[in-house]
């Protein structure tokens, strides 16, 4: 129903939008606050003047700290999708208002976001699931119920598989949620035969926070192991079977952990909870002082006390769950064990053994086994029974590799593997009793899953020093790839999607995805068998690789690490999600797109890469013990594969959804690399989390994002080691600190999560898309005319031309969806609208459709009486005859015979057909063995087909892997022997050239020994001196050579290293350009950005609006046709009074013939009349006639006697008349007010929807006229916007520009420097030297150092007390401009109030003239009552009086008549009883006209009753308006005594500032009377200035100088040249700037220029020699 607002909400949102709140970004939040505006060019760039609400103070800030602010009608709103500006701080106000008022869950978008509430609330009873029950997600409230049944709804609608996946850090309630939710649908859902239950799960959850949960930094009551639970539904939706999957689970926790944490929760309930016979057996009764494992009994009582009651609590969860009691035990003995290991301990140094054997002694008993069974499978890694056979050299390679490993391994470490692995393997096998205490093997259609992980988990968080361990880093490597898989769905994908389908969307994938982070953790090298290679590798792969290398430390690790992810030289540290710690072996990685950066400690991360062979020992251990609880319980391990590579659990089922997800996450290990690495500890976690995500992408996702509120909260509420559920006993009665939200720890997780990137797809696109067929299947029912046209299954050749007529029949809003190519997009909510109108039209046609088939019900039950009506006259016409022939003999005689005819045929037929019964049922019999022979067969082979199907996989997987190798293998190997080929030819050749080149040495040697043997012989003397001289000659050209070549050499390396630093320098410049135009360039792109987003809002928002007219014009269309129907149905109001009317001539024209026929009768009556006179004369004749006969006179009697009988029968006929008469006049009256009183209501009714058309009419013009004036408004912020883009693309071309030109303008630029600065160091040395020949004395150098200091200190202190002094003064202006402003205000409302005052009271005295008018007129009303009253009175006693003569009547007339007769009896004269008739119609005439008179009066009274109620009620309405205006006056006296103290408040304020502001302007004088004076200081220095201009402007002209210059520079170094030409670069640039400011604060700043210039040089001179 389309909400209308009210005028007071539509002037309160205007006045919103005119005072611009925006929100103020700082660090510690976000504060509110109103934009002001300035006058263009009042304040800097990029900055705006803003007024705090908090405190009213003025702020100026940059534009990119403030954020548009929302009406307060969005403070609590239920989607953060639907708020009109989206931004982040609105987004944290929005969840800051409804989590202050309880209200944690909150819908964003598809998404919902659920904040821990910390304590568990009322808010998940089951009265609030029935709810939720069956509603759409459109009509519920956020709540995690509402999640949970959007997800059950669209299983149920598409049949398709769902998931519901929790995001959040550790301690945010995701554990908690997945209950909630599998609570709802267990509830709401049901299951076949009540075989799931609430209770089942709640034993269920218990069992699982017993064994895997722990306390860690951040949560008394921590997961540490990540579960899917599956939910398996059958046609009818109801729950068949379910299942539970573990991964990831922290077996190291039970041997080691970080300092202030605990172990699992099972151990301290076992320690404190077990009773006094099991204890004595699991050698409970004593606790080792010290345990090697860390597991200690609680020490305080309250702590014992909870944890014996949470063991209660388990052993009854157990129970339920079917865990006999043999089972309970063999965990509880293997539990023991564990501890007893620990307790046990191991040596450190020497021989691998036990530190102390008593207690190992107990672990072996506990296990079934011997000490030297135990010890061998501990320390010298030969488990009882046969190793597995290795299937290929791979395996066996790695078999031998963990051998190694474990002869290595410290005794300490083996005795913590077989802990772990027991442990683990007691973990898998508690899993498998759960899904078999949930399995089902009936039909399953599709599924439902739950995957819930450990959080985020950062000791920094909790404010801890130590660094995080690799278990945490596996459980954020988790998380990571989760928040990943949301960005990839809810952004990416989308906008691949409307990329696919030409839809065009303001935004883009700016950072892609959280790929990088979780890159540097799992990339996996292409080279599988290459340990060593230069190809990047994450951190899992680089464990792997230096667990196996001999040297391999954490030290290389790390480096190897950072040499592939670390930053680069040259690069800032914000293009990298991996940086190095200032502690020894210690990271740090950037989490959730680099927001959550977690320190990472990788002390014995090697450890964990390497297989221990003691963990695999445990299995073996456990299954051939020597007690039999112990064994049967484990040896189902070994019977199914039921894990992984000791990866996942709870693989097993019988329902073919479950075997189905087993395959796939077999297929997960078994394909490509994992093949291969399978069995590496490392690799698994990888691989693990890939099954996990391979599983999940199957199905539609539902995200929820859980948000811890405080860092402390939950450790606060955590109080001991272990919580074991007691949190969510604490009810609604917590802390009220702790509904209080941590804003900077919100907004880390806002920005790790993307969710505001997600709101803005969500918007700004189309969320719900359906294929073009779909839709028209779906909606056509909408149009019904489309379907009579074409027929329900009309066959389309352009599926987009039908859709887009049907969408036209609709009539929806263009702009709420968009044809895509193959599918029809929708923005949010339209498809909901949709829905709901496709509901209420099939609900009208079920409706018509039950009508239809009552009514052909009714119609044959109909049918089928009047048959039965038929039978039952036949029959009785039957008995009728068979009552006649019933006598008859030959009738008995046939109804005798013709049975035994029949007996014998009836036989033979019914043996016949019990032959063929007994026949049926013997095939029946047999067909319904053979089909469940059959079932059975099925069932079976399917179960084979299915393991055959995945040994085939894991055979062809393997295969594939295998093949993959071979052909590496192969390629590698042809590779290296063509290598080897190649480098034997070279190796050949090179050997070749060495034997040439070796002979042709020897014969070199030989020729040179024998010439100089033969030459030594001839002449030994000349030639041993000439030899001499060649080799003294050559060696001094050599040693020449050298030094030159060295001369040469030094030069250039010399011009080089100043080249280098040239060009070092230079770019160092460059880069620093760079940077500041790429800082410009990232601020210009966020703004743009950032008014891109306020675009689209405002864009979004005049969508609003216009879908809002859209629906108000539909809402005028609906009234306009319902007004047309109004208006037909007053026209034919109007006919039928019409006909009323000529009804009325014609009863008229009947009453008028009926008196006429009166008229005829009272004629005839007279004209009897006479005659009865007449008759009565001749009696009274005859009676004096006594002598008339007998005879005579029984002829009168009897004459008389029929005149008499004539009369009564014409006085009855009158009666009669009179009657219809008078009943024609009380219809013709009840015609004339029936009438009257439908033309009143008519007129009203016209009248009253006139006036709702008007006033329809008026508010729509009204809301035209504002939208109109919102969209021109919207219109020029939009062409302000991009005007505003454009400008800034223009200033980053320019930019740009300028960064190309700058090379060539900045070196003209350090040319023209050059030449200024070797004039002014020209200038500088001959000033020098004219200070060195008047040099003053040290000591008058130290005076004027002083003076000058102590110039400038007071120069300085002036100048701050001047400038406080001109703000103080700008202040009290703007004080005093508030207060006569104020003033002027308060005394125009007083001159408003006096005017309204003077209305008032002319009111007044013109309410009170009426009043005295109604009073008199009331009076008389009621002296006129009364007097009719008094008249009534009168009548009603004459009424009394008449009818007592009536009565007095009657009675004369009674005894009249029994004197008549007498007197007929005694032949009376009848002349008496004449005149006594005529005298009782005379007063029943009276009386009639008195009965006239008495209704006349009572109407008259009725009227007058009315007027007297109208007056009072005009009374009261005057005497309540009197009362308002005097309130009214009351109140205006109040404010104008309440301005009148405003006004002196303001007048004493005004005194105040105006004696401020004389002991300001006294301030002022001194100030400037000092100034005066240091002005006359500075014209000699302006004066100086002015020469040096001059002299370097005529130094600058002439270049003959040049030598001079270089001449007197020669013996400067070049890092001095350029400090002084820095120096007088500033000196010159200040010299500027004071020449052209005139204000005094320009000269004093260039006074302390000059200063310093002269302080300047006085140091020089007192430096230089």
């Amino acid at each position: 129903m389309l909400y209308s607002k009210t005028e007071e909400e539509i002037t309160a949102e205007r006045a919103w939008y005119n005072t611009k709140k925006v929100w103020l970004v700082h660090k510690d939040g976000f504060s509110l606050a109103t934009l002001l505006k300035t006058e263009p060019g009042s304040l800097p760039e990029g900055k705006v003047k803003i007024r705090l609400e908090k405190d009213g103070s003025l702020l100026d800030v940059d534009e990119d700290d403030v954020e548009k602010a929302n009406p307060p009608m969005f403070d609590r709103v239920e989607d953060l999708a639907s708020l009109q500006y989206l931004n982040e701080s609105s987004v944290m106000h929005s969840l800051r208002q409804r989590y202050g008022g309880n209200l944690v869950h909150t819908h964003a978008g598809l998404n919902m976001v659920v904040i821990n509430p910390i304590s568990a609330p009322s808010m998940y009873s089951e009265k609030v699931m029935q709810m939720f029950k069956g509603c759409r997600r459109e009509d519920a409230a956020p709540h995690i119920y509402s999640m949970a049944q959007a997800a059950y709804r669209n299983l149920l609608t598409t049949r398709q598989d769902q998931s519901i996946v929790l995001l959040g850090k550790s301690g945010s309630g995701k554990t908690t949620n997945c209950q909630h939710i599998i609570q709802y649908l267990v509830t709401i859902a049901g299951s076949t035969n009540k075989t799931f239950s609430t209770e089942k799960w709640q034993a269920a959850y218990t069992v699982l926070e017993a064994f895997g949960n722990a306390s860690t930094c951040m949560n008394g009551n921590a997961s540490r192991f990540s579960h899917i639970v599956s939910l398996d539904f059958d046609q009818a939706g109801l729950v068949t079977s379910a299942s539970i999957q573990t991964m990831l689970l922290e077996k190291t926790r039970v041997v080691r952990r970080p300092q202030g944490e605990s172990t699992f929760n099972v151990f301290y309930y076992l320690m404190s909870g077990v009773d006094g016979s099991l204890r004595t057996e699991l050698h409970l009764n004593h606790f080792a002082e010290n345990n090697a494992f860390g597991i200690t009994p609680l020490t305080k009582t309250e702590d014992k006390q909870r944890a014996s009651q949470q063991f209660s609590k388990l052993q009854a969860a157990m129970k339920v769950l079917g865990i006999s009691g043999d089972e309970q035990k063999a965990f509880w003995l293997v539990l023991g064990a564990i501890y007893h290991l620990g307790a046990a301990g191991a040596t450190k140094a020497g021989r691998k053994q036990f530190a102390r054997h008593e207690w190992a002694q107990k672990a072996a008993y506990l296990l079934g086994c011997t000490l030297e069974e135990l010890s061998s499978s501990i320390f010298k890694h030969q488990a009882k029974g046969t190793l597995p056979r290795a299937s290929t050299i791979r395996q066996a390679s790695d078999e031998n590799g963990t051998a190694d490993a474990g002869s290595k391994a410290t005794a300490v470490e083996c005795l913590e593997a077989i802990a772990s692995g027991l442990y683990s393997e007691l973990f898998t096998i508690l899993i498998s009793l759960l899904n078999r205490a949930l399995k089902s093997s009936q039909h399953s259609l599709c599924s439902l899953l739950i995957v819930d992980t450990p959080g985020f988990q950062n000791p920094r968080l909790a404010k801890r020093e130590c660094g995080a361990t690799f278990e945490d880093l596996c459980h954020n490597y988790t998380q990571e790839r989760l928040q990943t898989l949301f960005y990839q769905r809810t952004f990416v994908q989308e906008l691949e999607r409307y990329k696919e389908e030409n839809i065009d969307l303001a935004l883009d994938d700016s950072e892609h995805s959280t790929s990088l982070s979780v890159a540097v953790v799992d990339q996996a090298s292409s080279q599988v068998r290459m340990p060593r290679t230069d190809e990047a590798r994450g951190l899992l792969w680089l464990m792997e690789e230096e667990a196996l290398q001999p040297g391999g430390t954490e030290e290389t690790l790390l480096g190897r690490l950072f040499s592939y992810y670390g930053p680069a030289e040259g690069e800032s540290k914000g293009h990298t999600f991996l940086l190095k710690s200032e502690k020894d072996k210690h990271f740090l990685l950037g989490h959730s797109h680099g927001t959550d950066w977690v320190e990472y400690n990788v002390c014995g991360w090697l450890n964990n890469a390497k297989q221990n062979p003691a963990s695999t020992n445990a299995s073996n251990l456990l299954q051939d013990s020597q007690k039999k609880i112990i064994t049967s319980l484990f040896m189902t391990r070994a019977a199914g594969a039921t894990v992984l590579s000791g990866s996942i659990a709870g693989l097993e089922g019988v329902s073919q959804l479950s075997l189905r997800r087993a395959t796939s996450m077999r297929k997960t290990f078994t394909t490509g690399v994992a093949a291969i690495k399978k069995k590496s500890l490392c690799i698994q976690i990888k691989l693990q989390v890939d099954a996990l995500l391979d599983m999940v992408r199957r199905s539609r996702i539902h995200f929820i994002h859980c948000i811890l509120p405080k860092a402390d909260s939950l450790k606060a509420l955590s109080g001991s080691m272990y919580k074991g559920g007691e949190c969510e006993a604490q009810g609604e009665s917590g802390d009220p600190g702790l509904m209080q939200l941590d804003v900077a720890l919100l907004r880390a997780q806002l920005r790790g999560s993307k969710l505001l990137d997600t709101l803005r797809i969500y918007r700004q696109g189309y969320p719900d898309h359906m294929v073009f067929s779909e839709f028209r299947r779906r909606f056509d029912v909408l149009a019904p005319h489309l379907t009579k046209k074409h027929g329900r299954n009309y066959i389309v050749k352009d599926e987009r031309r039908a859709v887009e007529e049907l969408l036209e029949s609709l009539d929806l809003e263009k702009s709420s969806y968009h044809m895509g190519l193959s599918r029809l997009f929708f923005r949010a909510g339209t498809l909901a609208k949709l829905e709901e109108q496709r509901d209420e039209q099939t609900k009208c046609n079920l409706t018509l459709f039950q009508a239809a088939c009552r009514g052909y019900l009714a119609r044959q039950a109909f049918k089928k009486r009047k048959i039965q009506d038929l039978a039952i006259r036949c029959i009785q016409k039957n008995i009728k005859k068979n009552r006649g022939v019933k006598d008859w003999p030959w009738w008995k005689l046939f109804t005798t015979v013709q049975p035994l005819i029949e007996v014998q045929l009836t036989e033979d037929q019914m043996r016949s057909k019990d032959e063929e019964i007994q026949l049926q049922k013997s095939k029946l019999e047999r067909v319904e063995k053979e089909r469940n022979e059959l079932r059975l067969n099925t069932d079976r082979l399917e179960s084979r087909i299915a393991e055959l199907l995945a040994e085939l996989a894991d055979e062809r997987s393997t295969s594939e892997s295998a093949s993959q190798l071979l052909e590496t293998e192969t390629s590698e190997r042809l590779h290296l022997e063509k290598d080897m080929k190649e480098l034997q030819a070279k190796f050949d050749a090179m050997k070749k050239q060495l034997e040439s080149q070796e002979m042709e040495v020897m014969e070199a040697r030989l020729l040179k020994s024998s010439e100089l043997s033969g030459e030594m012989d001839d002449d030994d003397d000349d030639a041993g001196g000439e030899w001499q001289i060649k080799y003294n000659r050559a060696i001094r050209e050599m040693d020449f050579a050298k030094k030159k070549l060295q001369q040469d050499f030094d030069d250039k390396f010399e011009t080089e290293q100043q080249n280098k630093r040239h060009l070092e320098r230079r770019l160092a410049d460059l880069q620093t350009d760079n940077e500041d135009v790429q800082r410009f360039v990232q601020q210009l792109k966020k703004k743009c950005q950032k008014l891109t987003a306020e675009l689209q809002d405002t864009k979004l928002h005049l969508e609003g609006l216009q879908s809002r007219n859209h629906d108000l014009e539909k809402k005028q269309r609906k009234f306009d046709l319902e007004q047309n129907q109004s208006q037909a149905e007053v026209q034919r109001e109007r006919s039928h009074r019409e006909k009323l009317a000529r009804e009325k001539d014609i009863i008229t024209g009947e009453l008028f013939n009926l008196r006429q026929q009166l008229q005829d009768k009272d004629s005839e009556l007279c004209t009897v009349n006479m005659k009865v006179q007449q008759l009565e004369a001749e009696l009274q004749d005859l009676s004096s006639q006594e002598s008339k006969d007998e005879a005579s006179l029984a002829k009168v009697k009897k004459q008389l006697r029929d005149l008499e009988a004539k009369v009564k029968d014409q006085e009855e006929e009158l009666d009669e008349q009179a009657g219809t008469i008078q009943m024609l006049e009380q219809a013709k009256l009840r015609l004339e007010m029936e009438m009257e009183r439908q033309r009143q209501t008519h007129s009203k009714e016209i009248d009253s929807k006139d006036e709702e058309v008007e006033e329809i009419r008026r508010s729509c013009s009204k809301k035209l006229k504002q939208m109109e004036v919102q969209l021109e408004e919207e219109y020029e912020d939009k062409q302000k916007v991009l005007r505003e883009r454009r400008e800034l693309e223009s200033k980053l071309l320019n930019a740009q520009d300028q960064v190309s030109q700058r090379d060539v303008e900045t070196e003209k630029r350090l040319k023209k420097d050059l030449k200024r600065t070797k004039v002014l160091l020209a200038d500088a040395q001959i000033m020098l030297d004219h200070l060195k020949s008047n040099a003053p004395s040290k000591r008058e150098i130290s005076q004027l150092k002083n003076q000058l200091e102590e110039s400038e200190f007071t120069c300085a202190a002036a100048v701050k007390a001047r400038k406080s002094m001109e703000i103080e003064i700008e202040d009290l202006h703007i004080q005093m401009d508030d207060v006569i402003k104020a003033k002027m205000s308060s005394e125009e409302q007083i001159s408003r109030l006096q005017r309204e005052k003077n209305d008032l009271q002319s009111r007044m005295e013109e309410d009170q003239e009426h009043m005295n008018e109604l009073m008199k007129k009331h009076k008389a009303a009621v002296a006129q009552s009364a007097r009719d009253l008094s008249q009534i009175t009168d009548l009603q006693s004459q009424l009394e009086e008449a009818t007592k003569e009536k009565q007095e009547v009657q009675e004369k007339m009674h005894s009249l008549q029994s004197q008549l007769e007498f007197q007929e009896q005694s032949m009376v004269e009848k002349s008496l009883v004449s005149r006594q008739e005529a005298k009782i119609r005379e007063l029943e005439t009276k009386l009639e006209y008195e009965r006239t008179q008495i209704k006349r009066l009572e109407s008259l009274v009725g009227r007058l009753k009315e007027n007297l109620e109208k007056m009072t009620e005009e009374r009261n309405q005057c005497i309540a308006a009197e009362n308002r205006e005097k309130e009214q006056n009351k109140r205006m006296q109040r404010q104008i005594r309440d301005m009148k103290e405003e006004m002196g408040e303001l007048s004493k304020k005004e005194g105040e500032a105006s004696r401020k502001k004389h002991e300001l302007e006294m301030d002022i004088e001194s100030l400037e009377a000092a100034n005066q004076s240091l002005q006359v200081d500075l014209k000699l220095a302006f004066k100086r200035i002015g020469d040096l201009q001059a002299a370097i402007e005529d130094e600058m002209e002439s270049d003959d100088n040049d030598d001079l210059i270089n001449s007197g520079d020669e013996t400067e170094t070049d890092s001095e040249v350029e400090d002084r030409v820095d120096g007088i670069k500033s000196w010159l640039s200040k010299n500027k700037g004071s020449t052209k400011t005139q204000s005094d604060e320009g000269s004093l700043k260039s006074a302390r220029s000059v200063v310093t210039f002269f302080l300047h040089h006085y140091s020089l001179t007192c430096v230089s020699p």
